[in-house]
């Protein structure tokens, strides 16, 4: 008997979605005013009240963007081909998508009003575009650089509640450019990663590693963003800092960033990341036998970082949500 597949039938003539005609008319969109009506009518076919509402304000607000500003054809066009070439510069390991969310403050803007503050936690921040999932396991005390890929810096801390209670087996995920200014996933040869790392906090919430001093960075200057920033007259510049993502269960999930202090950047940041609290001082540790006893291999002297971090219970997170929701509504009505 034979094992060969049945060839697949040829495809003779175009086929619909298989939806139905809505049961209600329309008026033909002979006017530009009921293009939006039309469309927002169709969106109450949607049976996801969340999806309905996104869809409904997204439309009125970009119908209205496109009739204020008697947008053009051509620049619209223009636009679409931007988008076009953002879609086309991403890859599995480079995000151009998130990075043009980033410049345009949409990102920052979002984790704003997602992560309200509370009070005596820390401050979240955006996860930016260099995140990836394949960060090797370190102990305490162990490296997530390789040796030469900066001067020696060592972040050390505890995570506790906003009760001031350790949390043990916090997970940390942990990630920084080298000395030059580059992520591993920026080197066209990156056969492991490099410079991130995950760990997890000891019994008593303490946490430790080895790690290198921050610089402050270009953002990618190479695809449509780099272009839409230098068409904007912005510069393309990071402040230097560390990523943070911290998880705990029972806990809301804190994506953030330390920022060393005296950085000319820190108040231009191309992706508005920068928070008050999140703004730290490195000590100069200059023991060369300390920096052995801390597992530097050449010695000599290092920086430190110092940082407590607090995490948010799930049900203090959920209800400073509510009440910031609410705050804004008000806000937003008056």
């Amino acid at each position: 008997m034979s094992s060969a597949k049945p060839e697949e039938p040829a495809v003779t003539a175009a086929t619909s979605n298989g939806i139905d005609i809505p049961d209600f008319e329309l008026p033909y969109p002979d006017k530009p005013e009921l293009i939006t009506q039309n469309l927002l009518r169709l969106f109450d076919l949607v049976p996801d009240e969340r999806v309905k509402f996104v869809m409904k304000n997204l439309v009125t607000h970009l119908h209205a963007f496109v009739n204020e500003t008697s947008v053009t054809t051509e620049e619209w066009m223009k636009t679409i081909e931007f988008l076009t070439k953002v879609g086309q510069t991403c890859t599995p390991i480079r995000q151009e998508f998130i990075l043009f969310s980033d410049v345009m403050g949409v990102s920052a803007l979002v984790d704003a009003i997602n992560n309200p503050p509370v009070k005596g936690a820390t401050s979240s921040s955006v996860l930016g575009p260099f995140f990836t999932e394949d960060a090797p396991e370190i102990e305490l005390g162990e490296s997530i650089a390789s040796e030469g890929k900066g001067k020696y810096m060592y972040v050390e801390g505890t995570v506790r509640s906003t009760d001031g209670t350790p949390v043990p087996g916090a997970v940390i995920e942990t990630w920084e450019t080298d000395e030059s200014g580059f992520y591993d996933t920026q080197y066209k040869e990156r056969d492991h990663p490099d410079c991130r790392g995950r760990l997890r906090t000891d019994k008593d919430g303490k946490y430790g590693y080895r790690a290198i001093t921050p610089v402050a960075y270009p953002i990618p200057g190479d695809g449509p963003v780099g272009q839409l920033l230098l068409a904007f007259r912005r510069h393309n510049l990071r402040p230097n800092h560390l990523h943070l993502m911290v998880e705990a269960p029972g806990f809301r999930k804190l994506v953030t960033s330390l920022y060393p202090d005296g950085d000319p950047f820190l108040a231009t940041d191309a992706v508005f990341g920068v928070k008050k609290d999140l703004v730290v001082k490195l000590e100069d540790v200059n023991d060369d036998a300390e920096a052995r006893k801390r597992g530097f291999p050449k010695g000599g002297s290092f920086k430190l970082l110092k940082f407590d971090i607090t995490l948010v219970p799930l049900d203090e997170a959920k209800a400073a949500f509510e009440e910031f929701s609410k705050l804004r509504a008000k806000n937003a009505a008056a």
